[in-house]
């Protein structure tokens, strides 16, 4: 037998060696023949198939690198960060309309809420919204101090010093003024002044009056009190008011000039409060001054710097929600839809108007005053004229 420890000789074919082959000997001498126990040859399963060389066995392939295709994998000089610019700018898109969202409705869960539903029969359901709008002259939150900056007085009690109805549907917006000296038949109480109703009985007894006798359905009832009003003209950095006049009424802290001219909280709840500076039309023209202010409340409030400066926005919605008392019932999207319709009632955007009335005993008209009424019961603002829409409330032939 082969010494198996020895290397093959020179020329001898790969691995021949190890199975014992010599020069020149049969291929079947490859066949390692194992006995079995009784000294025959074991069957074939136990013959030991011949190796192949080396040079006719198949290469291993090698794996080719991520990606696709072959050669040496790209050199990476450090991980890929997790946040780019890109992602960063989405994430605070994505927070800012969160906040844009939930502030309106954080401020509107500490609105105050108040019964406004009148007792008795109402009119029934009608085309569009119609929101009873209404400023209190009640001094109960101001300070001693406040009433003094303010010019409020010391007044007891509890009355409605601006008294208008907003109309929103299918035509303009609608901004009518009742002059709180209106002569009307308030249930119970005789016939006397209408911002007489708020103080006999509240929200509910001056929806019903106003109901009773316009024949419009009030849908949601706004109360704007005198503090909150002041913190929200500074919470939009003021207003823009155009007296057409001269204005010194120590009484409300007022001292103007006329013309267009910016006012701060103050200087506006007088501008809306006087009434003395007008001796010819008084109360009349007050009304006139609290639509103006409204709407540029209205108008500052929604307006693209409050939306893009977050102090602002936030100042705005708080000043608010400190600011009004709501109907039970009017919520967060009643109020959006109130504020934004305060934007778009001057000019070609909806209609400023008084009551029609016939006296400046503030008597209203009657004939004028039922086809006003009826234009808004039939959500058909397009359908009031000149005619009946004046500032005043007078007819042009008086008021020219």
């Amino acid at each position: 037998m082969a010494n198996r420890s020895q290397p093959p000789e020179p020329g001898t074919p790969e691995y021949e060696w190890l199975y014992g082959k010599q020069r020149g000997a049969p291929d079947d001498a490859t066949r390692m023949v194992r006995p079995d126990a009784g000294g025959r040859p074991a069957d074939d399963a136990t013959k030991v198939m011949p190796a192949q060389p080396a040079a006719s066995r198949p290469a291993t392939p090698t794996p080719a690198p991520h990606g696709g295709g072959g050669g040496t994998p790209p050199r990476r000089f450090g991980r890929r960060p997790r946040f780019g610019p890109f992602r960063a700018l989405r994430w605070l898109l994505l927070l800012w309309l969160v906040f844009l969202i939930a502030v309106p409705f954080y401020a509107f869960s500490r609105v105050t809420t108040v019964n406004a539903e009148p007792a008795g029969e109402r009119p029934e359901e009608q085309d569009g919204t119609t929101y009873l709008v209404v400023g209190s002259d009640s001094r109960e939150d101001l300070t001693e101090e406040e009433r003094r900056e303010l010019g409020t007085g010391g007044a007891s009690g509890r009355r409605t010093d601006t008294i208008m109805l907003l109309h929103v549907g299918s035509g303009p917006n609608l901004l009518l003024s009742l002059p709180r000296d209106s002569i009307v038949e308030i249930p119970d109480h005789g016939t006397t002044k209408i911002n007489a109703a708020y103080a006999f009985g509240g929200p509910r007894l001056l929806v019903r009056t106003v109901e009773q006798n316009t024949g419009i359905r009030i849908d949601n009832f706004v109360e704007i009190g005198f503090g909150g009003f002041v913190d929200l003209v500074d919470a939009v950095g003021g207003i823009e008011i155009c007296p057409e006049n001269a204005m010194n009424d120590p009484q409300a802290n007022l001292n103007i000039e006329a013309g267009c001219q910016e006012a701060n909280g103050v200087t506006a709840l007088g501008y809306a409060r006087s009434r003395k500076t007008d001796p010819q039309l008084g109360d009349i023209t007050r009304a006139r001054h609290q639509r103006e202010v409204v709407s540029a409340i209205g108008r500052e409030a929604t307006s693209p710097w409050t939306v893009v400066n977050p102090v602002r926005y936030w100042r705005v919605n708080m000043a608010g929600a400190e600011t009004v008392r709501v109907s039970e019932g009017t919520g967060p999207i009643d109020l959006a839809r109130f504020a934004w319709a305060m934007t778009r009632v001057d000019g070609e955007n909806g209609l400023t108007c008084g009551v029609p009335i016939r006296d400046l005993a503030v008597n209203w008209d009657e004939e004028r005053s039922r086809q006003m009424f009826n234009r808004i019961i039939e959500d058909d603002t397009a359908g009031i004229g000149d005619g009946l829409c004046t500032p005043s409330g007078l007819p042009r032939s008086v008021t020219g």
